[in-house]
């Protein structure tokens, strides 16, 4: 196990007017980040900032997402992880189809060689926008909710649907804090986590949440007021059936991952990865042609072009 070197050389402002870092300091340290090489359990330390992003895949066209995934392993240079943004099935509370359809999905993931982070969407609760699952949610823990955490949370060692991941470079020059919220599990116990994990200075802050701030999820209005008080690179959200890019919210709707599309957008993915000045860029691919659908670079004052 190698050490993490503290010696930072850029800083990145990550959102809301208000900066995690100033060029020539040393970069914010994460609260327990891992010091494991590479991505796992908690985050890792990278040797740069690369990784995809993956959008709703319910109902339930297996073939279209194992050719994603497979876009996604070929990639050159290879993400170093990825993340997605909810619905893995589109089962019925009441049925047995939960856990099929989430070996179906797991299956097609595993074209990618790499570490996968997942949201969790309404789906994962009893398919409701509106619904909301955990221990103290008024939905409980339906088999969508249990098998969900069992079969995509726990393998990353994790034991609730919101948890975040802490990335640093090996030699100090940037952190990541990756937050997923659950929209669709929504408490008081996630709030005040929300905020303290917000909290944590770091040079880049992604948010995953499965609802973009539209939706009427019980935690997309409480959670998005959280937001606003904190530093944000970059919003990642789904639900909406498509791939759009709204830079006055610093959001991208990822939701073209195989679920039925509600626009002309091709089912695709996204790819961001971390330029040696410390921008950003964000590309998004068809995943039939490979073609560019979309491309923009996040500045270091937290705006994109």
């Amino acid at each position: 196990m190698r050490l993490l070197v503290v010696a930072g050389v850029v800083g990145v402002l990550a959102g809301c007017g208000h900066s995690t870092s100033v060029a020539g300091d040393a970069p914010p340290a994460l609260l327990d980040a891992p010091t494991n090489d590479g991505a796992g359990p908690g985050g890792g330390l990278l040797s740069d900032l690369r990784f995809a992003v993956v959008g709703d895949t319910a109902n339930y066209p297996t073939p279209i997402v194992s050719a994603i995934w497979a876009d996604v392993e070929a990639e050159v240079p290879h993400p170093l992880f990825a993340v997605s943004t909810g619905d893995y099935m589109f089962a019925s509370i009441g049925g047995s189809q939960q856990g099929p359809q989430l070996d179906a999905y797991l299956g097609a993931r595993a074209a990618f060689h790499g570490v996968s982070y997942a949201a969790m969407g309404n789906h994962e609760c009893n398919g409701f926008t509106s619904s909301n699952c955990g221990p103290s949610g008024k939905d409980g823990e339906p088999a969508n909710y249990m098998l969900f955490l069992s079969k995509l949370v726990a393998p990353i060692g994790e034991t609730r649907p919101y948890y975040i991941e802490r990335f640093a470079a090996w030699d100090g020059s940037w952190s990541a804090k990756f937050v997923f919220i659950a929209a669709n599990a929504w408490d008081l116990g996630q709030s005040n986590w929300l905020e303290a994990a917000l909290s944590e200075p770091s040079t880049y802050t992604f948010v995953m949440r499965h609802e973009p701030d539209d939706a009427n999820a019980p935690g997309v209005d409480p959670s998005t007021t959280i937001l606003a008080k904190h530093p944000l690179t970059l919003l990642i959200v789904g639900h909406t059936h498509t791939y759009r890019h709204t830079p006055a919210l610093r959001q991208i709707i990822v939701g073209n991952g195989g679920a039925p599309l509600t626009s002309n957008m091709n089912y695709g993915y996204v790819i961001v990865a971390r330029n040696p000045d410390g921008t950003l860029e964000v590309t998004s691919r068809d995943y039939q042609t490979l073609a560019i659908v979309d491309q923009f670079t996040v500045m270091l004052d937290g705006t994109s072009h």
